[in-house]
């Protein structure tokens, strides 16, 4: 597993300890929506490596060079088959987070696992959070922008 996946990983497992009500969803239930600024760049840099000097490239280094990797890995191990997406933008947007989540509510999502994680060369940035489309409801609110910059500012 490289550094992105291990990241995300035990950040989704740290997650759920903090917030055991993620495992009472159905698999297709939790959508899953990711994003970063380097893509799998430290991977890819590193199966690249691999083909110097004649070596031979290394499929346990493959795998790893595409950024939706990761969510597979965690899908995988929580059998969660709903919606997902990686992107990769400049920096964490609070407004794409939450326009998103609010499509994937809205639609057949009941809930949402989100998370910026920006792995590059000794600096890592993870940011997780878990959004219901039950407490947006019984709270009467939208997944707001304001709220969620100010949560991913104060960390």
């Amino acid at each position: 597993m490289d550094m992105l996946s291990k990241t995300a990983f035990l950040g989704v497992e740290l997650l759920k300890k903090d917030c055991p009500e993620i495992c009472n969803y159905k698999d297709n239930e939790i959508a899953l929506l990711f994003a970063n600024n380097n893509s799998s760049a430290q991977t890819d840099i590193k199966f690249q490596e691999t083909y110097k000097d004649g070596g031979i490239p290394s499929p346990s280094l493959f795998v790893y060079t595409l950024p939706n990797i990761p969510m597979g890995d965690i899908a995988i191990r929580n059998k969660w088959y709903g919606e997902n997406m990686f992107t990769v933008a400049e920096s964490f947007d609070a407004e794409y987070f939450s326009n998103y989540c609010n499509i994937l509510l809205n639609k057949n999502a009941e809930s949402a696992l989100c998370g910026w994680l920006d792995v590059n060369d000794n600096k890592i940035e993870a940011f997780f959070f878990f959004v219901t489309k039950k407490d947006l409801k019984q709270l009467n609110l939208q997944f707001g922008l304001k709220q969620l910059s100010e949560i991913f500012e104060s960390n």
